[in-house]
């Protein structure tokens, strides 16, 4: 295949979840980097750019859960799910589900007048990151690019 072949760059059965995939998981994460940077530093304007991140996380996370399970069913021809496939697919739903949660506990606080955060979301957004990590190197494993695949 040639490097610039659009055609077969988008049509290639997994290719979508393989570009897509790396927009949640850095969205998210400078979402939370900016959010602790705005819970220490009280600078109203990243707590503004971590909400920003953090919803269009959240949003792409849809067409990322969609195109990975379209990748399961036509790469491998939908073949029983086992071993890091296995994980690859709960930990990335568990990975979306932690990710919709602090979004809607920042719409949430966004909502209220004043707009005070709940200091629980902290844990969760770290919980959260170490989820996204560990799902997206099962992902590598799977596409290849962290051992044979």
């Amino acid at each position: 295949m040639h490097p610039f072949d659009i055609k077969a760059a988008l049509l290639a059965k997994h290719a979508q979840h393989v570009v897509l995939i790396h927009f949640p998981i850095a969205l998210f994460i400078a979402g939370v980097t900016f959010d602790f940077l705005a819970h220490w530093t009280k600078q109203r304007l990243l707590a503004a750019a971590a909400y920003c991140n953090l919803l269009a996380a959240a949003v792409v996370t849809v067409p990322v859960l969609i195109t990975g399970v379209l990748a399961w069913q036509w790469q491998l021809e939908g073949q029983r799910l086992k071993g890091i496939l296995l994980m690859h697919l709960v930990l990335g739903c568990v990975s979306s589900l932690l990710i919709w949660v602090v979004c809607l506990v920042h719409l949430r606080a966004q909502r209220k007048p004043g707009g005070v955060l709940p200091g629980y979301r902290l844990p969760i957004e770290a919980v959260a990151v170490l989820l996204v990590g560990l799902t997206g190197h099962l992902g590598g494993f799977l596409s290849g690019v962290n051992g044979p695949g």
